[in-house]
């Protein structure tokens, strides 16, 4: 069954195309606003962006097909993302993302009968620190189980609150999809920004009082800093 592009969708896209001096740079967001009012890429919506933009259905299929972010058959309220790149894979990604096959009766890149849970094994999520990593609607669920994994399915299906490890309580994949096309939805400044794992760094540099150089610092500053640096740590090691 196919699904016009409404009004309201339709301005919202062109309202997307005007952000940019160019309005084919909008096109990755455009994409994402269909997917929020059709659940996934559909032809009316590639004929819509194409018809904005000035260009060709196939060009904007070309892209929409590039993207693993952007689907071409319908997602379930929630996009479930299982690690399975190296590290998380070692961690137990691989594990944990054949307990929930089997758990939610899919394969890679189904939906469950009930149309909750899109089940998908994933590449790197840049969260090796906190491995294996999941994410639901692209929000981080960090140092997953297989128990703690079900449990997330479960609570999502049952209708239940879930706030993801660092970020805001999830929404359902179409909510996810109008603000990747760039309408905030209010959640920005919930949750942590960074975990204890991304901080070691920074609490390491304040320990030590380590500082950056400051621009316009001359180089034999800078040198003069590492060499005092070096001989403190001489005298340690004397």
């Amino acid at each position: 069954m196919t699904q016009a592009v409404d009004d309201k969708t339709y301005a919202e896209l062109q309202e997307i195309a005007a952000r940019y001096p160019e309005p084919r740079s909008g096109l990755l967001p455009m994409l994402h606003l269909v997917q929020s009012a059709h659940g996934r890429i559909t032809p009316e919506g590639i004929e819509a962006c194409a018809d904005i933009l000035g260009i060709s259905a196939a060009d904007v299929s070309g892209v929409a097909t590039f993207y693993t972010m952007y689907k071409r058959r319908p997602v379930g309220d929630y996009h479930v993302g299982v690690c399975t790149n190296t590290l998380c894979a070692v961690m137990g990604g691989d594990l944990i993302f054949e307990r929930l096959k089997g758990h939610l009766d899919v394969g890679n890149d189904e939906t469950t009968e009930d149309g909750k849970i899109t089940l998908e094994h994933i590449e790197c999520n840049a969260a090796c620190d906190y491995a294996p990593v999941m994410m639901v609607n692209w929000e981080f669920m960090d140092n997953m189980t297989p128990a703690s994994a079900v449990q997330l399915v479960d609570d999502l299906r049952e209708g239940k609150e879930v706030t993801s490890t660092r970020g805001p309580r999830l929404c359902t994949w179409k909510e996810a999809e109008r603000v990747l096309a760039g309408f905030p939805d209010g959640r920005v400044d919930e949750g942590p920004g960074a975990g204890p794992a991304s901080l070691v760094g920074l609490e390491l540099a304040r320990e030590n009082k380590w500082t950056a150089p400051r621009p316009g610092q001359p180089k034999a500053v800078e040198q003069a800093a590492d060499s005092e640096t070096t001989q403190e740590e001489g005298k340690k090691s004397d």
